[in-house]
């Protein structure tokens, strides 16, 4: 075996893990809709979706020719020096890909692997050209295909604005067809018009994305191109006597319809289209080693002309791609997270805000109520009354009393994302224009969001900062790929040798990603803070769940207190920049209970009045205790940072006295709430006014180290701040027990009252 085929095996292997990391990100495309309705089950959402990329993946052989043609000319380059840039392609795509899907992050796998090709193609053409003896930079053109580059450039802007910006318009006037109170059996001639032009894009849009990668699409090429409004004609009349007929005979929803074959459309054009992202360039590495040993030419030597005429692509290798695709959507926890990125930017409801405000966001929100201020001016009263009317939500009291079982946006809204993507990239494809389906399916959902009030004033500044960060992501994507790819491409081009290092870089950062996200996925599922995550009807679920995330609380609060004083002890810095760090995460979930609680209340019934009452008491002393703990962490940390003085033996001796005696009454706390005996808090409860006793002395202590010259000015300020916080936290810790005493009533009473029942039946 010669090194070339050993990087052939390497290259494929590269293929199978980049079609992982790519389905991952781009699983987005076609879930996003379907998912954010919660009106099919997962798994129904996912047969049609696997049916849809598996169907695109065997039929795609077509579009293979964009990796071996597309960015550069083949015939210019060795082969070596092709080999050379695929290397640096597929190591690049790889790294890329799957650092964005552990950030949650969607990201163009066209992009990426466009400006991938044309960094490694332009760093290995400006290395022959430096080599070769008549040195120009203007044959450059000669090696790269630098018009296509700058109309993928301008295709991406493009997509960006127009995709916002008719969604936005087509949800607009889709809501004031329907509203949100819809009542579809009386609304026959709206939702076969609705039904009809749906069918006929996507109809049309499988027909054009679909069949444009299979062998056969040559033969139908030119019937497609003159009966194109024949066919979107017939398409359209068949489509609204559908949905007529469906909606006033059947009683079904078309809208679940429309959004199931969107859904199979999406992934069918994903999987046929954007399939030579993930594979194009190994299988064009295949070819070009196969074209080598039919030729039996020098690989230093060999111009690789056969690369730029058209090759037929191995079906096996489609076959075996989709197999690999269709099981990465099923299994990938990363696909749901970059997934969940944009139900969360496109939710209708109030989510856990993901993206955090910026200069820009608040700019754009602040000029937006100014300008929105100026056009309802312009209109009538009557008519902004009417419009508002359209718009107005039903009672979700009346809708769905449980909020997480509660879907992001409704029917209307995903058609209309299914929709307008599907048209959107069919009228691009039918002009040969380069279109990202991430883009553009992204964008739409934003558009449409916006128009259906779903950024409202309280949630505005955040969506818009995280449709910033990510289109963000999306140029810097391009950046980096270009820039990783010609470094990769330069270095493998002067040492050949690289390629086996290079590569254990990306299999050992896959790896770190892989064992991150695992982490990161695991420490959300153990968060203790979320307690008004639990949102329920039912009060006595709320407590009872919430008395378990508290006893988890106060261990998290054992181990930070007690790590401090550890910390501050031995003056190790790295210590409590790691506690500040786990802290931070506390604290800032911390700042959002209140606003969480909201949604809490909503769904209290009118004679839990008073629980709710001493429930709002427990979380706003829950939120002192990780203000208070949040403040010693970073006062510690800042001491130390500030390179003070370290504390007395006889002020760390009070500091451990006071961690000691707490970590003793968390514990008996800790088991009281775990084993639900609540009788032992009432005995203890009193008895917590020995650790205030503890304190007070430790206070006193230090007035006379200061008044007898043992300490300085910053000494004093921290150790007093230490201490003063250490009793708030304590007067927090002792109301949280008492609070917790009264909460307890009502479950215990319940749950008597259900033993009681169970008795006499």
């Amino acid at each position: 075996m010669n090194i070339y085929e050993i990087v052939i095996i390497i290259l494929i292997l590269l293929a199978v893990i980049d079609l992982v990391v790519g389905v991952s990100n781009d699983a987005v495309n076609f879930l996003n809709s379907a998912l954010g309705t919660k009106a099919f089950s997962y798994r129904t959402i996912m047969i049609v979706a696997s049916l849809g990329i598996f169907a695109g993946a065997v039929f795609s052989s077509g579009m293979m020719e964009v990796a071996r043609k597309g960015i550069f000319h083949p015939q210019m380059f060795t082969f070596h020096e092709i080999i050379v840039i695929f290397l640096a392609v597929m190591l690049t795509d790889i790294i890329l890909l799957d650092t964005f899907n552990r950030l949650g992050l969607p990201t163009s796998t066209t992009v990426s692997i466009v400006f991938e090709l044309l960094g490694a193609a332009v760093a290995v053409s400006l290395w022959k050209i430096y080599e070769s003896p008549d040195f120009q930079l203007a044959h450059l053109g000669s090696f790269i295909n630098s018009s296509r580059a700058l109309i993928i450039i301008g295709g991406i802007l493009l997509s960006i604005v127009v995709a916002f910006t008719i969604a936005a318009i087509v949800q607009f006037f889709a809501r004031l067809m329907f509203t949100f109170q819809y009542n579809l059996e009386t609304r026959n001639v709206s939702v076969a018009i609705f039904g009809g032009i749906a069918f006929a894009s996507i109809s049309y849009f499988i027909v054009l994305k679909g069949l444009k990668g299979t062998p056969f699409y040559g033969d139908v090429k030119d019937f497609i191109k003159e009966h194109t409004w024949n066919i979107i004609l017939i398409s359209l009349v068949a489509g609204m006597i559908l949905s007529y007929v469906l909606n006033k005979y059947l009683k079904y929803n078309v809208f679940k319809l429309i959004i199931l074959l969107g859904t199979f459309s999406l992934a069918l054009a994903f999987a046929g289209n954007d399939l030579v992202n993930f594979i194009g360039v190994p299988i064009a590495a295949y070819n070009s080693y196969e074209f080598l040993m039919q030729s039996h030419g020098d690989p230093m030597t060999f111009m690789m002309e056969g690369l730029a005429k058209k090759v037929p692509t191995p079906t096996l290798f489609l076959i075996g791609a989709g197999v690999i695709m269709v099981l990465t959507l099923w299994f990938s926890k990363k696909a749901l997270k970059v997934t969940q990125t944009t139900l969360n930017l496109a939710s209708q409801s109030a989510t856990d805000e993901k993206f955090e405000p910026n200069l820009f966001s608040r700019g754009i929100v602040k000029s937006a109520i100014e300008v929105n201020k100026a056009l309802m001016s312009l209109l009538p009263k009557k008519t902004i009354d009417w419009i508002n009317s359209r718009f107005q939500t039903p009672d979700k009291h009346k809708i769905n009393k449980k909020i997480k079982d509660a879907p992001d946006f409704d029917l209307i809204r995903a058609s209309v994302n299914l929709l307008v993507a599907a048209i959107l990239i069919s009228i691009a494809t039918s002009y040969k224009l380069p279109l990202s389906t991430t883009y553009v399916t992204f964008m739409v959902a934003m558009g449409s969001s916006l128009a259906d009030r779903a950024w409202g004033r309280e949630s505005a500044v955040y969506r818009i900062a995280g449709v910033i960060g990510v289109i963000a992501g999306w140029f810097a994507t391009a950046l980096i790929a270009f820039t990783v790819a010609a470094i990769f491409a330069s270095l493998i081009y002067h040492w050949f040798g690289f390629t086996f290092i290079l590569f254990a870089i990306a299999m050992f950062l896959v790896y770190k990603n892989h064992l991150r996200f695992k982490k990161e996925t695991k420490e959300k599922k153990e968060e203790v803070i979320s307690i008004t995550h639990i949102i329920s009807d039912d009060l006595k679920q709320i407590l009872t769940k919430t008395f378990m995330r508290l006893s988890s609380l106060l261990s998290l609060l054992k181990t930070q207190y007690s790590g401090i004083v550890e910390g501050i002890k031995a003056y190790d810095d790295d210590k409590l920049e790691e506690i500040n760090t786990d802290i931070k995460k506390i604290f800032s979930q911390g700042n959002k209970l209140r606003e969480q609680l909201y949604y809490v209340l909503q769904y209290v019934d009118k004679s839990q009045i008073k629980i709710a009452n001493n429930y709002i008491k427990l979380i706003n002393r829950v939120q002192d205790i990780i203000q208070s703990l949040h403040f010693i962490s970073k006062a510690s940390r800042d001491y130390i940072n500030n390179q003070h003085a370290p504390l007395l033996k006889d002020q760390i001796q009070d500091l451990e006295n006071i961690s000691n005696r707490f970590t003793e009454f968390i514990e008996i706390v800790e088991n009281a709430y775990k084993n639900n005996d609540f009788s032992t808090l009432k005995k203890f409860y009193k008895s917590t006014s020995e650790l205030e006793q503890i304190i007070d002395e430790s206070i006193e202590r230090q007035i006379n180290r200061v008044q007898e010259g043992k300490v300085d000015v910053k000494n004093n300020a921290y150790m007093m701040g230490i201490l003063n916080e250490s009793r708030d936290l304590i007067d927090s810790f002792r109301r949280i027990i008492k609070i917790s005493i009264k909460l307890n009533k009502p479950i215990k009473k319940a749950a008597n009252l259900q033993q009681d029942t169970g008795e006499e039946s």
